[in-house]
């Protein structure tokens, strides 16, 4: 097959999908971790969710990320951020459709990148294969 030679650029797409999940869910997650928390668990508790699911939604959003980005536990990492994407389109977006205002898109979109690194992991270029005691070039036994 002639696009056969982009099976080498897996472990570059496996970064670029951690970064991309990784950036968003800190920006999301750092107005919450730094000042917004209290906001947060009044929103949280108005959906008729317990308010101490703020403080996870929160930490999977900004530590979740922080690890995907790393590629440091990021099975794990992409597993919080996929609950947490997951209940908000049930709470907050899914009233709204897919494409309405405020629609659930953009989180289901997350939900799909966290999915497929759930799937697939972080790839060699990441941290994940250093813990392991291997790293990019342990992968290519």
């Amino acid at each position: 097959m002639p696009l056969r030679y982009l099976d080498r650029l897996q472990p570059l797409a496996l970064l670029i999908l951690r970064v991309v999940l990784g950036v968003i869910m800190i920006g999301h997650g750092y107005s919450k971790v730094f000042g917004g928390l209290p906001e947060h668990v009044h929103h949280v508790s108005n959906l008729g969710l317990p308010g101490w699911l703020a403080y996870l939604s929160a930490g999977a959003e900004f530590f979740g990320g922080m690890l995907v980005i790393a590629g440091l536990f990021t099975r794990i990492a992409s597993l919080a951020i996929l609950i947490n994407m997951s209940v908000a389109i049930w709470k907050v977006h899914w009233k709204n459709g897919l494409l309405g205002q405020n629609g659930y898109q953009f989180p289901l979109s997350l939900a799909a990148i966290a999915f497929a690194l759930i799937l697939f992991g972080a790839g060699p270029i990441a941290l994940d294969g250093v813990r392991r005691g291997g790293g990019a070039r342990a992968k290519k036994d």
